[in-house]
C-alpha cells in the first residue's frame, strides 16, 4: 500500500451512503451543503460537518461493542 493520500473509498458502495448521511449531518448543523463543488465552505464548516461524523460513527461503533 503506498502512503499516498487519497480520497477513494475503500467500499465504492458506501460512496452514496456516506453522502446522505453528510448531507444530513451539514443540515443538522446549519451548514448550506450544495451537490457537487462546495469549495466555498470555510474550514470552520467543513471541519464542523467531518468532526461531527467522525464522533457519530465512533459513538455507532462503541454501541455495538
Amino acid at each position: 500500500m503506498n502512503n499516498t493520500k487519497s480520497s477513494k473509498m475503500e467500499v465504492p458502495e458506501a460512496k452514496d451512503s456516506m453522502n446522505r448521511f453528510k448531507t444530513e449531518v451539514a443540515s443538522e448543523l446549519g451548514v448550506n451543503l450544495k451537490d457537487g463543488y462546495n469549495g466555498d465552505l470555510s474550514s470552520r464548516e467543513a471541519g464542523s460537518i467531518g468532526g461531527e461524523m467522525v464522533r457519530r460513527m465512533i459513538k455507532k461503533a462503541e454501541e455495538n461493542m
